[in-house]
Formats: C-alpha cells, structure tokens, sequence
C-alpha cells in the first residue's frame, strides 16, 4: 500500500481536485453519456468546501481527495477521487475504514451516491454500504454503524500513516 496520509484541505487545492475529478470520473460520465468536460469541473468548485475535505497524499504528493460532510444526523462522503496510478493498492479502502471507523465511534450512518455502473461500488459493498434507492444516473447508498454510539465525540481528522 506504500506510505499515505490525509491533511485538511486548504482552498487552493480546489483547482487540483477539480482536475482529478475529471479525470476519474470521465470513462463513467462518458458511458453514461454526461461527461462534459467543463461542467464536470465547475460542479467540483462549487461544492468544495475544505473544513469538511481531506487531501489524500502518497509519498508526500497529491494522490487524492474525500470529503466528510455531517448532515443531521449522518454524514455524507463526498468527492471521494483517488489518482487512477494509485488505485487498486489499498489506499482508497484504508482512507475509506478510518473515515468509517470515526463515524461508528459516534454513532453516524454514512451516506452517498456513486455513478451507475461505476467500479467504486464494489468498495462501498466491500465496507458495508446497501443501496437505498438509485436513478438513471446515480445510486444512493447509506451504511450504518457497525458499533453502539460510544460517549466520546469522534476525533475530527487524524493523520493516519501504514
């Protein structure tokens, strides 16, 4: 898997993540037939918001991105891009089981949505996700909590090395 870890993002990362987002998420939109080459960036720099994303670094440089939004009473994993070199290391499943592990110690479903057809479903299977309901495009998935809600409040963001 090779040395990683997550920093809080900063807003000047949001031109570098647009980039990777358009990048992994081209062949997907392409097949669906919504792959447009601006918007795919534009919706990035409109959502990104650094307090709740994390930048994924391997050996010291950019890698990737996921975003951990709380909403009422779960939180909703968001733009969640790792560099297509990178994928299939076990990086993306070990930044994924520490944002997990974080929201069981408190008690929080997770949800979110993956394209149809994409490949990253099967991680979200792989750690527990269910398909809630899904659409033309999307389909939305939620995972509850794997552990009884624990009194402690849930660290914010821990930097995590393997």
């Amino acid at each position: 898997m090779g040395d990683w870890e997550l920093r809080p993002a900063a807003a000047s990362d949001v031109e570098a993540v647009a980039e990777l987002r358009a990048v992994v998420l081209r062949a997907d939109l392409e097949r669906l037939g919504r792959y447009d080459a601006r918007r795919v960036r534009q919706r990035l720099r409109d959502g990104f918001d650094p307090a709740h994303t994390r930048v994924i670094e391997a050996a010291g440089a950019f890698a990737g991105c996921v975003a951990l939004r709380p909403a009422g009473d779960c939180h909703w994993l968001e733009h969640f891009y790792l560099a297509p070199a990178l994928q299939g290391r076990g990086i993306g499943s070990a930044v994924l089981g520490d944002l997990l592990e974080r929201c069981d110690r408190a008690g929080h479903p997770v949800r979110l949505n993956v394209l149809r057809g994409s490949p990253a479903r099967r991680l979200y299977e792989r750690h527990g996700f269910t398909t809630e309901t899904q659409d033309a495009v999307d389909v939305f998935m939620v995972r509850r909590p794997s552990q009884r809600p624990q009194a402690q409040p849930a660290p914010q963001c821990r930097t995590v090395r393997t």
